[in-house]
């Protein structure tokens, strides 16, 4: 969507409890120079990080990453109507997500049905949208159980994110407690969340996977893995829903020896590379793509100018990358290399308070 000739419209999420940020910003950016300014901001929301837009783009979601809402132990989605020439948002309301700390939120492809992934509270949800963009209350729930051998992290499930396959069929729960991805076949008729056979793919142990992402030929997907600092990348069947890892990366040199976890990953739009972010190395980590097999291999780590690169996104031409450092309140602007694939700086860092999510418009 375009609000201004020739500009995209870009949206925010932050943290807001205990630093500056109001709630969620929206930008204007520059595809000719890969700028930044700022136009509104929207408050209201505690902790509004994780973003989604509606398919028809008039609707915006963002997951309320809190411990308590409506009097209960569970975190909120909102949702808001878009005004993209004026570069606004409106409150339309508020539901609540079953489980504490939403970290993910995701839009099905015929914009009808809104899924959600609680960290804290390691469950998933599904909410009717309404016609007017507003959040039915919730149609399902399922309460993930498990753990894995990290002593803190995995002492019970954490479902990090939530992601819908190409063809709108299935559902890929990241489950950093239980070192899993869990595997749903969503009615979207009724509104629920059944488990696929297979109900799921395990990784390592200490793995942790965090985010997911489809290549574009929809053949292969890939998972960041938070703990262990990795990607893995997946064979999918598109008929089954089924995932058969083949390949596990690191993020980091080799030489890097301190602490580090990752966070965001998406493919480019070409398919031709991949983009991993490293929180601690402070980097995005870039990858290429062996055409036959889907093999990556190592390009380099590009800084991100800033700390704690939580989330980062592509422009749709596959241009530009935007890194969102939530611990130095800055988004970072980086030009892409169409025949290398490699990022490199350019324009001014824009200050964002605790920037946790960057979504194109």
């Amino acid at each position: 969507m375009s609000g201004q000739s020739n500009t995209l419209t870009v949206f925010i999420g932050t943290y807001t409890r205990g630093t500056r940020s109001e709630g969620i910003y929206v930008h204007r950016f520059d595809p000719a120079s890969g700028a930044l300014s700022p136009v509104s901001v929207v408050s209201g929301a505690e902790n509004p990080s994780f973003l989604a837009l509606h398919p028809g783009g008039r609707f915006l979601y963002a997951a309320s990453e809190v411990e308590s809402f409506g009097g209960r132990a569970q975190g909120a989605i909102y949702a808001y109507a878009v005004d993209a020439r004026a570069g606004r948002l409106t409150p339309l309301n508020a539901r609540g997500s079953g489980g504490r700390g939403p970290c993910h939120v995701s839009v099905d492809a015929t914009g009808r049905w809104l899924l959600a992934a609680n960290y804290h509270g390691g469950s998933v949800c599904a909410m009717p949208i309404e016609a007017d963009g507003r959040l039915a209350p919730s149609s399902d729930f399922v309460q993930h159980t498990g753990s894995s051998v990290h002593p803190e992290r995995q002492d019970q499930a954490h479902a990090h994110s939530i992601n819908l396959d190409p063809r709108n069929r299935f559902a890929y729960v990241p489950d950093l407690g239980q070192d899993k991805i869990a595997i749903y076949k969503p009615d979207f008729e009724r509104g629920t969340l059944d488990a696929n056979s297979p109900a799921s793919v395990d990784l390592p142990p200490g793995s942790g996977p965090r985010h997911f992402a489809f290549a574009p030929n929809a053949s292969r997907a890939y998972a960041i893995n938070e703990l262990a600092s990795t990607i893995t990348a997946f064979e999918w069947d598109a008929e089954s829903g089924a995932l058969d890892a083949f390949q596990t990366v690191s993020t980091l040199p080799a030489d890097f020896a301190g602490a580090n976890t990752t966070a965001d990953i998406h493919v480019h739009p070409s398919g031709k590379f991949v983009y991993g972010s490293n929180r601690g190395h402070d980097s995005i980590a870039a990858f290429s793509v062996d055409e036959a097999d889907g093999r990556l291999t190592a390009l380099g780590r590009q800084s991100t100018l800033g700390r704690t690169p939580r989330n980062f996104a592509l422009d749709p031409s596959g241009k530009y990358l935007l890194a969102a450092n939530q611990d130095s309140d800055t988004i970072a602007s980086f030009a892409i290399d169409a025949d290398s694939g490699e990022p490199a700086a350019v324009g001014e860092v824009v200050e964002v308070p605790a920037p946790v999510c960057v979504l194109f418009g």
